[in-house]
C-alpha cells in the first residue's frame, strides 16, 4: 500500500442501531465519593463539533474556562504501570490527583473535577520514568512520573471514566486530561490462554478479552440475517477474559457481543456490539460472527490434510520468486470462466481456464508464488453480490480511448460496484465473504482452501497480503469499528492529545502493546495452519513493530508438518519497510523499517531498484526518465538539467541498480561510477541515505511494479518519448523485468507486467473497478486507451496523459503481447536455470559476482555483470552449478547496438543461453561473443545472457 491510497472515510458523530446510551446505575466501590453530578451538556455539544478523526486537531474555545470544560476530550497523560502516571506538565508547588467515575460523569470546572466516584491523590516522582517504560513508549520520555499508593485497586478504576488534574496552590484547576491505558493494561492484563470460539467434544467455549468492559452479553441467533436472538448469554469476567460456555449443537450458530465499556471518544459508557475479534465465519452484511469449527471434517477439501506433503518444493527462500495478483482481477474478466464463478475463490480451481493456463505457464518457467491482495473481511464492497450496481460495458468500449465519460461512470457507482483492492481491513482472521459463492455459512473457509490447493497443485505456494499497519473504523459507532468497541482506545496508536494516528491513512494500530501484537501472531497462525497459507506480505510493514515481525517469523517457522501440518521453516515473510510518521526513527520503539530489518532475514522491497531503472519515484514528477526509460540515452523534453547532469544521473542510476543486482547487500564491495571501490551502504539516494541495507540476499525483494501507482507498461508510455514506437517500448518493459528477474535477493512482479497491462494510465486503481484493472489472459488486449483515468488521483496528470491515449500507435497489438509473455517466460528459465542466479548468501554474492563497464570510462547505459562458479576438486569456490561454469549478463539500455569488450573475459568459451538461442525473440538471437577479443555485441534496449557450459 502506498500513501497515495489515502483517503478520507466519515465518522459517525451520532447512535446508530448498533449503539445505545447506558443507563449507568451507581456502584459504591470506591473509599472516596462525591455527590454525582450530570454529565456537562456543553461537553457533548463539543465533542459534536470537532471530529475526533484527525489527529491534527485542536480544541479552540473563546475562553480558558471553556477551554478546561473540554480538556477532557483530551488524553494526554498516560498510565504506564500500575504505579505510575505520565503526565508532560509542571505542577509546580501545585498537586495532582486522579478522578474515576463508573458512570462516565466527570465534569471540569475551574473549581476543580466534578461527579467523581473516587478522588486520589498522586505523587510527582523524582527523575526520569522508568527505563522499561521509555523502551516501551519512547515518544514519552521527556514526561514526568506520577505515583500512586500501592494498594490501589487499579483493576476496578481501569473500567470508569478516568481524568488527572492539577490545582494551583490555591486549589483552583489549572489543567485537567484523560488518560491513555495501554501501559498498565499490558501490566496487569496481559494474557496468553484462549480467545475467540473453542471447539471440543462437550461444548463451545466463549472468550473475550476486555478488561475494561463492565458487561459482556452475547447474543445467539439461528440465521445469518434478521430475526431475534434465540438465547442471550451473560459472560462471566476473570482477570480481564470474559468466558461462556454454549451448547456443542450452537454450531453453525451466529453471534454478536453486546459490550457495556467507557467510550474514550464519546466521554460515556456506551452499549456496544461488536464482532468477536478472533471471528473465523461471518454473516453475509459482516454483522454477526458465524460458530465455526475449523477442524471440523465438513470444512475440508478432499486430502486437504495430506497438503502439507504434496506442498510444490521449495529448498531455500532464495529460490523464492512471486508474482502478485488481485483474486478479482485474475477472472472477472475471463469468458473461459463460468459468469457465477467469475471474481472469486472458485475460479482458481478450474484447471483449463484462460487464467489458471496462464499461472501454469508461469509455474512451468519458475514463479513459485502467487501473492494475492487482501483476502481477509474487508470493507467498501458489499458481500452479497445482488447489492452490487455495474456499468454497462458496451456504451464504455464505444468511446474515445481519451474520453472522460468511462472514469465518470465508473466511479458514479465506485463503492457499490464489486471492487476494491482491500485496504480496508474490518477482521483479519476470516476470509472475505464477496469471493465467496455463498457469504453465508462456511462456503467462504470451504472455497479458500480450496483456492490454496488448486494453486499448490500447479506448483504455486499461496502468499497472502496481510494489513495489520491499521483498522478501516474505529469509535462506538461504525458498523465496521470492532476492536475499539471492545477495549477502546487500546488497539489504536494514539498522539500525544490521545487522537488517533491516520499516518497509514487511517486508525492505525499499535503493535507495541501487548494484546495487539497477540492478535496477529494468533491471526499468522490461523492462517498457516487452518488455510495452509505459505508466505506472508506486511502492508506499511514499517508500522509494525521489529519485535512484532520477529516473533511472527518465530512463530511461524516453529510450526511442523506432524505437529501443525504445516512446514514452518518454508513459510516467507516481507514487507514494506517504509519509515515515516509517528514511527519514523524508531518513534515508537524499534520498527520494522528497511534499515531495522536487515539480519533477520526478513524481506522488504526495495524501492531503491525501481526508482532507478524507471527513473524518479511515485511522488516526484511523473516525466523523470530512468535507467530504463531512456535517461539521458533519448531525451522526453522534460528538464532534467545539464546534458553533463542527466549524464550523471544515468551514472548514478546504474549504481543502484547494480547494488540491487547484487541483493542490495549492504557490504557488497564494487566499482562506482567514479572508479572507487564503495560498499553498497556508501552508495547515497537523492535524501543522503544508504541505497543497501540487506545482510542476506532474502531481506531485499527486487520489483519495478507493483499494484500500487502505475503499471510497468504504463509507466514506461509515459516516461519516454511520443514518438518512438509501441515497439521499442514493449522493449523497455521487458528490459525493466528481466533486470529485476537475473538480480539476486527475490524478484516480485505485478500480475500484468508481461502481459503489457495498462490501467490507462491509473496510478491508483484501488477502486476504480473492473473497467480500468481488466487483465486478458487470451492476449488479445492490454487495456490500453479504456478512458482518462479516475479524476481523483489523476487529474492533474491528464495533460499528459489525453494525448498518449488519444495516439492509436500507443496501443500494443496481439503480437506485442504475445512476444512480451514469451520474452519474460525466458528470462524466468534463465533464471531458474542455474543456481547461480540466486545465491543465499552476501559472502557467496561477493566471492562470485562482478560488475564490468564501471568507472568513469564506462558505456552509458549498459550493465555488464559476470557470476563465477568453482570446479570441483578444485580449490577455491565451491562448485553449485553442474551445468555452467560461468556467466555473463549484459544488459544495453541504449536505443542503439553495443558492443563490449572486457580482457578478463578473453578465451572464455561463452555463448548466449539455450533458452534465448531457441527464443522467439529474433533481437536477442543475434547478440554475439567473440572469445579473440572479449567482446560482446548486443542489440537496443536488450537483456543477453552468456554462459560458458562445463563440457566445452
Amino acid at each position: 500500500m502506498s500513501l497515495l491510497r489515502c483517503h478520507s472515510f466519515p465518522v459517525p458523530l451520532s447512535p446508530t442501531r448498533h449503539h445505545k446510551r447506558l443507563p449507568c446505575p451507581r456502584l459504591h466501590l470506591f473509599a472516596t465519593r462525591s455527590r454525582p453530578s450530570s454529565a456537562l451538556p456543553s461537553l457533548s455539544k463539543s465533542l459534536h463539533r470537532h471530529p475526533f478523526r484527525c489527529s491534527s486537531m485542536s480544541v479552540q474555545e473563546d475562553t480558558a474556562t471553556s477551554q478546561l470544560q473540554d480538556s477532557l476530550l483530551h488524553s494526554r497523560a498516560y498510565w504506564v504501570n500500575k504505579s505510575l502516571i505520565a503526565w508532560n506538565v509542571d505542577i509546580e508547588d501545585g498537586s495532582c490527583f486522579l478522578y474515576a467515575s463508573k458512570c462516565a460523569l466527570l465534569a471540569v470546572t475551574d473549581d476543580g473535577i466534578k461527579g467523581y466516584d473516587v478522588k486520589i491523590k498522586l505523587e510527582r516522582a523524582g527523575g526520569p520514568l522508568p527505563a522499561n517504560v521509555i523502551e516501551k513508549f519512547p515518544h514519552i520520555k521527556d514526561c514526568g512520573a506520577f505515583g500512586l499508593p500501592p494498594a490501589l485497586d487499579a483493576k476496578s478504576l481501569l473500567k470508569c471514566q478516568l481524568a488527572v488534574a492539577i490545582f494551583r496552590s490555591d486549589g483552583r484547576c489549572c489543567d485537567a486530561t484523560g488518560l491513555q491505558l495501554p501501559g498498565v493494561l499490558d501490566e496487569l492484563f496481559a494474557y496468553t490462554g484462549p480467545l475467540g470460539a473453542v471447539f471440543s467434544e462437550e461444548a463451545i467455549s466463549l472468550y473475550l478479552w476486555a478488561p475494561t468492559a463492565q458487561t459482556v452479553q452475547a447474543f445467539l441467533y439461528r440465521e445469518p440475517l434478521g430475526g431475534d436472538p434465540f438465547e442471550i448469554v451473560a459472560l462471566e469476567e476473570a482477570e480481564g477474559v470474559w468466558t461462556a460456555q454454549a451448547p456443542k449443537d450452537w454450531e453453525g450458530c451466529y453471534y454478536v457481543y453486546e459490550i457495556c465499556v467507557y467510550h474514550w471518544t464519546t466521554l460515556q459508557v456506551e452499549k456496544c456490539y461488536a464482532n468477536d475479534p478472533y471471528s473465523r465465519g461471518l454473516s453475509s452484511d459482516g454483522r454477526r460472527t458465524l460458530l465455526v469449527n475449523l477442524n471440523s471434517e465438513a470444512l475440508k477439501p478432499e486430502e486437504w490434510d495430506k497438503l502439507a506433503d504434496k506442498k510444490p518444493c521449495i529448498k531455500c527462500c532464495a529460490d523464492i520468486s512471486i508474482y502478485e495478483l488481485h483474486i478479482r482481477d485474475f477472472s472477472a474478466n475471463d469468458g473461459t470462466v463460468p459468469p457465477d464463478v467469475r471474481g472469486g475463490y472458485e475460479a482458481f480451481s478450474l484447471q483449463e481456464s484462460a487464467g489458471v493456463q496462464h499461472l501454469k505457464k508461469l509455474s512451468d518457467a519458475g514463479i513459485t508464488h502467487v501473492h494475492l491482495l487482501p483476502t481477509f473481511q474487508f470493507a467498501g464492497v458489499d458481500d452479497e453480490k445482488e447489492k452490487w450496481k455495474f456499468v454497462d460495458v458496451k456504451k464504455l468500449e464505444e468511446l474515445p480511448p481519451d474520453s472522460d465519460e468511462q472514469q465518470f461512470q465508473i466511479t458514479a457507482i465506485q463503492n457499490e460496484d464489486g471492487y476494491n483492492w482491500g485496504y480496508n481491513p474490518v477482521l483479519w482472521g476470516v476470509p472475505k465473504g464477496s469471493y465467496a459463492s455463498n457469504p453465508n455459512g462456511p462456503s467462504r473457509t470451504v472455497e479458500f482452501r480450496r483456492m490454496v490447493q488448486a494453486l499448490n497443485k500447479i506448483g504455486l505456494r499461496v502468499v497472502m497480503d496481510v494489513v495489520y499497519n491499521h483498522l478501516h473504523a474505529s469509535g462506538p459507532f461504525d458498523e465496521n469499528s470492532i476492536l475499539d468497541k471492545i477495549v477502546p482506545g487500546y488497539y489504536l496508536r494514539r498522539n500525544a492529545d490521545g487522537f488517533i494516528e491516520h499516518s497509514t491513512c487511517i486508525n492505525n494500530t499499535a503493535s507495541e502493546h501487548f494484546m495487539v501484537e497477540r492478535l496477529i501472531l494468533d491471526d499468522l497462525l490461523c492462517w498457516a495452519v487452518d488455510y495452509k497459507v505459505d508466505g506472508f506480505r506486511f502492508d506499511l510493514m514499517g508500522h509494525i513493530m521489529k519485535r512484532t515481525m520477529l516473533r511472527a517469523k518465530a512463530a511461524l517457522h516453529g510450526l511442523s508438518k506432524e505437529r501443525d501440518g504445516v512446514d514452518g521453516s518454508c513459510v516467507y515473510i516481507y514487507g514494506e519497510g517504509w519509515d515515516f510518521g509517528e514511527v519514523a526513527k524508531n518513534g515508537r520503539g524499534i520498527n520494522a523499517s528497511q534499515f531495522n530489518l536487515c539480519g533477520t532475514g526478513i524481506g522488504s522491497f526495495n524501492d531503491r531498484i525501481r526508482d532507478a531503472i524507471l527513473g524518479g519515484s511515485p511522488f516526484g514528477h511523473p516525466l523523470q526518465q530512468g535507467f530504463a526509460t531512456g535517461l539521458y540515452l533519448q531525451r522526453n523534453g522534460h528538464d532534467h538539467g545539464t546534458q553533463a547532469k542527466e549524464k550523471l544521473m544515468l551514472a548514478l542510476s546504474k549504481d543502484h541498480i547494480q547494488v540491487g543486482m547484487a541483493a542490495n547487500s549492504r557490504d557488497y564491495v564494487f566499482t562506482n561510477h567514479e572508479g572507487n571501490e564503495v560498499k553498497g551502504s556508501e552508495v547515497l539516494t537523492y535524501d543522503g541515505s544508504p541505497v543497501a541495507y540487506a545482510l542476506c540476499p532474502t531481506e531485499t525483494v527486487n520489483y519495478v511494479s507493483a499494484h500500487d501507482n502505475e503499471t510497468l507498461f504504463d509507466i514506461v508510455s509515459l516516461k519516454t518519448p511520443m514518438p518512438i514506437s509501441v515497439d521499442e517500448r514493449c522493449r523497455m518493459n521487458h528490459l525493466a523485468t528481466s533486470i529485476i528477474a537475473l538480480s539476486q535477493g527475490v524478484p516480485f512482479f505485478h500480475c500484468g507486467d508481461e502481459l503489457l497491462r495498462s490501467k490507462s494510465l491509473d496510478r491508483d486503481s484501488y477502486n476504480s473497478g473492473d473497467w480500468f484493472n481488466r487483465l486478458d489472459f487470451t492476449y488479445s488486449d492490454n487495456n490500453w486507451g479504456v478512458g482518462l483515468p479516475p479524476k481523483e488521483k489523476n487529474e492533474k496528470n491528464w495533460p499528459l496523459i489525453k494525448p498518449r491515449l488519444a495516439d492509436p500507435s500507443f496501443k500494443p497489438q496481439k503480437s506485442n503481447i504475445l512476444a512480451s509473455v514469451d520474452n519474460f517466460l525466458n528470462v524466468l528459465r534463465i533464471r531458474y536455470s542455474s543456481p547461480l542466479f540466486r545465491l543465499r548468501t552476501a559472502n557467496a554474492i561477493q566471492e562470485r559476482i562482478r560488475f564490468l563497464n564501471t568507472g568513469p570510462s564506462q558505456i552509458p547505459g549498459v550493465i555488464v555483470m559476470s557470476i563465477e562458479d568453482g570446479h570441483e576438486g578444485v580449490p577455491g569456490l565451491t562448485q553449485l552449478d553442474p551445468i555452467y561454469s560461468y556467466i555473463v549478463l549484459v544488459i544495453n539500455a541504449c536505443p542503439s547496438e553495443v558492443s563490449f569488450a572486457s580482457l578478463a573475459l578473453q578465451a572464455k568459451a561463452l555463448q548466449l543461453h539455450p533458452v534465448q538461442v531457441m527464443s522467439t525473440d529474433e533481437v536477442v538471437k543475434s547478440s554475439s561473443f567473440e572469445a579473440s577479443s572479449g567482446c560482446f555485441t548486443i542489440p537496443a534496449r536488450t537483456t543477453s545472457v552468456f554462459v560458458e557450459p562445463r563440457n566445452v
